[in-house]
Formats: structure tokens, C-alpha cells, sequence
């Protein structure tokens, strides 16, 4: 529940301010995605929509489905696993989080930028999000919930 919580302010607000020949330019995560596809960069921007975006929102509320709702059915509850797991090796959150610290590294002196506050929610939705799936026992499936 936590890692949705998180998802939204670390997609919405602004992750990085970046200060370049004097000008300052804020973005989120979705803004600079937005950003991309109305400039033309559809493929990028499409990627990094689908990876950063829809699948790690997608794993998340799949995982909520699968630890709130006791009612589903066993077959049913198999099915949202499967696509769980396959949908989180999609997820590239963590990765774009490697992404930004390598770019800080690489950076440092030629251009000026500072993380905004969504790195912080987008941080602990990484962290939450991994401990949501490590945490969640599959067996739990098979058993009756009676």
C-alpha cells in the first residue's frame, strides 16, 4: 500500500532541477516523459513511459490485488501472480534510480542540478515496492483462506 502511496508523488513531482547556461528547468518524471513525446522522441519517450511508468504501476497494484483481496479465487489469484512476476522483470524503477545516481557522478561539474522532492518518494516506492515482492509468499495462494 505504501509503494502506491509513494508512486504518485515520484512520478508527479519534481524530480530534478537542472541549471544550465543560467536557466533553471524543473521535471517530474511524467512531465519529462510528456516532455519527450510532444518533442517528437516517441520511441524514448514510449520506453521510458512503459518502463518507468506503466509496468512498475502495473506491479503495484498487482501486488495489492494479491495481498488485499482474500475473496479471489485460487486460479484467478495464480494468474495475477504469473503476470506479477512477469510484469516486475519489466519494472524499471531501481534501474532509473542507478540511472540518476550515474548521472550525478558523471555530470557533477558541467552542469548544475539538484534532486527535487520526488526522489525521496521515489526512493522508498523502489524500496517498499522490493519489499512487497520479496515479503509476499506465493504459497499463501494455494492455501484456503477459510
Amino acid at each position: 500500500m505504501s509503494a502506491f502511496v509513494l508512486f504518485w508523488p515520484a512520478i508527479l513531482c519534481p524530480i530534478l532541477e537542472i541549471e544550465k547556461l543560467g536557466i533553471r528547468q524543473q521535471s517530474s518524471l511524467l512531465g519529462g516523459t510528456i516532455d519527450l513525446l510532444k518533442h517528437g522522441s516517441w520511441f524514448v519517450g514510449g520506453i521510458v513511459l512503459l518502463f518507468s511508468v506503466v509496468f512498475p504501476l502495473t506491479k503495484i497494484v498487482l501486488l495489492l490485488e494479491l495481498s488485499l483481496l482474500e475473496f479471489l479465487h485460487r486460479r484467478h489469484k495464480a494468474a495475477t501472480l504469473r503476470l506479477m512476476e512477469h510484469v516486475g522483470k519489466w519494472s524499471m524503477m531501481d534501474v532509473m534510480l542507478l540511472a540518476f545516481l550515474v548521472m550525478l557522478i558523471k555530470l557533477g561539474n558541467l552542469v548544475h542540478f539538484q534532486f527535487g522532492p520526488a526522489v525521496i518518494a521515489f526512493i522508498l516506492c523502489v524500496a517498499m515496492s522490493m519489499i512487497a515482492s520479496i515479503s509476499f509468499d506465493p504459497h499463501a495462494i494455494w492455501e484456503d483462506s477459510e
